[in-house]
C-alpha cells in the first residue's frame, strides 16, 4: 500500500516537473521572440512549441498587443516624417521672401528719408536679419534629421577645430563681456569624426554660452579628449537642465533663440556615436561631450 502511494506521488512529481519544464521553456521562447519582435521591423507573430492552453493564450495576447504597437509606431513614423518635410518646406519657403525683403530694404536705404524713417528701417532690417538666422537654423535642423549627416568621417585634430571655433566666436563673446578661460590639452587629440559636424557642435555650444552665460565661460579639452563648456547661469532649475537638449525648448531669458541649437548639437554628437550631457550645480551649467 505504502509502495503504491509512493509510486503515485513519484508519478505526480514527474508529471509536474515535466509540466514546469515545458512552461519555463515556453516562457523563454516568448521572452526571446518578444525581444526579437521589438528589435526588428517585422509582422511575424510570436510562436511557441508548447501546446499548453494558457501559454498559447498568453502568446496570442502578446501578438495582439504587438500588432497595436506596430500600428501606432507606423503612425508615429509617418507623422514624424511629415513634420520633418513640413519644417523643411516651410523654412525653405521663408527664405525667398526674406531675401527679397532684405533686397528692398537695401534699396530703400539709398533713398532720401527722414531720421525717423531711417530708424524704422534699421529696426525692420534687424528683425529681418534675425528671421533669416532663425529660418536658417530651422532649415539646418530639418536637414540634419532627414539625412545621415555625420556619416562621412575622417581623422580630425580636435584641438584645432575647437581653437578655430573659439576664435570665430571671440568677438561675440567679448561683446557680451565674456572673456573665456580656455584650457586645451597640449596633447594632440585625434578622433575619427565628421569635421564639419564637430565644428557645428562647438559653434552651437558657444552660441548657447553667448545667450545664457551670466558673464563667464570655461572651455576645457582634457588629455583624454573629453570636452566641457561651463558657465554661470543663475536661475536654471534641474527640470530646465534636463530639457536643454529638447527640440524647440528655450528658457525664459533666451535671446533670439529657436531652442534648436543644443538639440542639433545632441543629434550630431549621437550621429558620430558620442555622448553629450548637461549638469547644473551651484548656479553653474556644464555641458560635457565624449567621443
Amino acid at each position: 500500500m505504502v509502495y503504491g502511494v509512493l509510486m503515485i506521488l513519484l508519478i505526480v512529481v514527474i508529471i509536474l516537473s515535466v509540466k514546469i519544464y515545458l512552461l519555463k521553456r515556453s516562457a523563454k521562447e516568448i521572452s526571446k521572440e518578444f525581444a526579437d519582435r521589438l528589435n526588428t521591423d517585422t509582422n511575424t507573430v510570436i510562436g511557441i512549441s508548447s501546446g499548453d492552453k494558457d501559454m498559447r493564450e498568453l502568446a496570442d495576447s502578446i501578438n495582439k498587443q504587438l500588432k497595436i504597437l506596430r500600428r501606432e509606431h507606423l503612425k508615429f513614423r509617418q507623422g514624424d516624417s511629415e513634420l520633418k518635410n513640413a519644417v523643411t518646406n516651410i523654412s525653405h519657403d521663408l527664405r525667398t521672401p526674406l531675401t527679397a525683403i532684405s533686397g528692398y530694404l537695401e534699396l530703400l536705404r539709398r533713398e532720401e528719408k527722414s531720421p525717423q524713417a531711417e530708424r524704422y528701417i534699421g529696426i525692420i532690417a534687424d528683425r529681418t536679419e534675425l528671421m533669416k538666422q532663425l529660418t536658417n537654423e530651422l532649415f539646418t535642423y530639418s536637414v540634419i534629421l532627414s539625412e545621415n549627416v555625420g556619416d562621412e568621417k575622417e581623422e580630425v585634430f580636435v584641438n584645432q577645430v575647437l581653437e578655430e571655433s573659439i576664435t570665430g566666436y571671440y568677438a561675440a563673446l567679448t561683446e557680451r563681456g565674456i572673456v573665456p578661460r580656455i584650457d586645451i590639452s597640449e596633447k594632440r587629440i585625434i578622433k575619427t569624426l565628421n569635421r564639419s559636424s564637430l565644428a557645428r557642435i562647438f559653434s552651437n555650444l558657444l552660441n548657447n554660452a553667448v545667450k545664457y552665460s551670466d558673464g563667464d565661460l570655461t572651455i576645457i579639452l582634457s588629455d583624454s579628449g573629453v570636452i566641457t563648456f561651463s558657465n554661470t547661469a543663475k536661475g536654471l532649475s534641474p527640470i530646465q537642465t534636463e530639457k536643454l537638449f529638447d527640440r524647440f525648448y528655450t528658457v525664459e531669458n533666451a535671446r533670439n533663440s529657436t531652442g534648436l541649437g543644443l538639440s542639433i548639437a545632441k543629434t550630431l554628437v549621437e550621429n558620430m556615436k558620442g555622448s553629450i550631457s548637461a549638469e547644473y550645480d551651484k548656479d553653474r551649467l556644464t555641458i560635457t561631450i565624449c567621443f
